[in-house]
């Protein structure tokens, strides 16, 4: 875990981010739990998942950690007890929004390349016990997290603040747990959606190529094919999704990999002179972004969510002008 910086730019950014990322996400399972989209049941349990986990990553590491330590430095929530569960919560749900983008693109994978799977694997039960099973091991995973912290002071018997302990740094249990965490977040990720994207757009271009020399055989060069249609906006949605996670995590993993092939150390502290710590906190600013863009994208590639996001707009700001009154 880092020290995040403090400077009046970060307390902007996290302040609009956190405003906008609250906002944004529960009007995202608002609508999508209403079922008005046109998307699958399947579909719809991924995204709201995914909404409800950005949301608590918005929560846990925005708000009780960055701003909590930039507006209030000194509350209950700064005890050595406090931090611990704070950064297990914010590294459980980061890893939960994560993985769970990965099964999203996975189902989708599935859905478009292997349709003898699609029936089975591409329901909404199969959906639900995957988010199930991705949420709990996350949880799982991080809780290693809450036992490696010790006080940075004691005062009238109470810890403050989180320090790693000075043994897990020449632990070789620590060293490989913190290895395994990397790359389980977001290493392995990356790749896998990576991969998974690049094996769905050479089955797209192979199965349109075959597809479109068909019809023209068949019925001539001119006439349209409805089903491509129907899929092309559940490909746009997949592709943007996965897309935006590749771009705003892409910094958070090159400074993972710089850190490790040049053996330096994390940035510890707020120099903003130091190429090293702007490179770092940059990465974990477009990483916390990527929990508010998902929004954003349904309401620019899906037109019934983009719609009933405006009549939400009209309702609050109806509530509003007749509170005024």
């Amino acid at each position: 875990m880092h020290a995040p910086g403090n400077g009046p730019a970060f307390a902007i950014y996290y302040s609009l981010l956190a405003a906008f990322g609250v906002l944004a996400n529960l009007a995202t399972i608002v609508i999508l739990s209403r079922g008005r989209c046109g998307l699958s049941k399947c579909i719809t349990q991924y995204l709201i998942s995914m909404a409800v986990t950005d949301f608590l990553v918005i929560i846990a590491a925005v708000i009780l950690s960055r701003l909590r330590v930039i507006y209030f430095p000194a509350n209950f929530l700064s005890t050595t007890p406090g931090c611990s569960v704070i950064i297990v919560f914010s590294c459980a749900s980061r890893d939960s929004s994560v993985w769970l983008t990965v099964a999203f693109t996975f189902d989708r994978y599935l859905a478009i390349c292997c349709p003898e799977l699609k029936t089975k694997y591409c329901t909404e039960k199969t959906a639900v016990v995957v988010i199930t099973v991705v949420c709990m091991m996350c949880c799982l995973k991080n809780i290693p997290f809450y036992f490696i912290y010790e006080p940075m002071y004691m005062i009238d018997k109470v810890p403050w603040y989180c320090s790693i302990k000075a043994s897990n740094y020449i632990s070789i249990a620590w060293r490989v747990y913190d290895w395994l965490d990397r790359i389980l977040t977001p290493c392995l990720p990356f790749v896998l959606i990576l991969l998974l994207n690049v094996l769905t757009v050479r089955h797209i271009l192979l199965a349109s190529r075959v597809r479109r020399r068909l019809r023209a055989e068949r019925n001539g060069k001119n006439q349209g094919d409805s089903e491509m249609e129907s899929r092309r906006k559940s490909i746009v949605l997949l592709f943007a999704i996965s897309g935006s996670f590749l771009l705003l995590w892409l910094t958070y993993v090159v400074n993972f990999l710089f850190v490790q092939i040049s053996g330096s150390n994390y940035s510890i502290g707020s120099n903003a002179n130091d190429p090293k710590f702007i490179l770092q906190e940059c990465g974990y600013m477009l990483q916390l972004l990527s929990s508010c863009t998902n929004t954003c994208i349904y309401a620019g590639t899906q037109t019934k969510f983009r719609r009933e996001l405006k009549d939400a707009f009209k309702l609050f700001f109806n509530l509003i002008a007749k509170l005024h009154k």
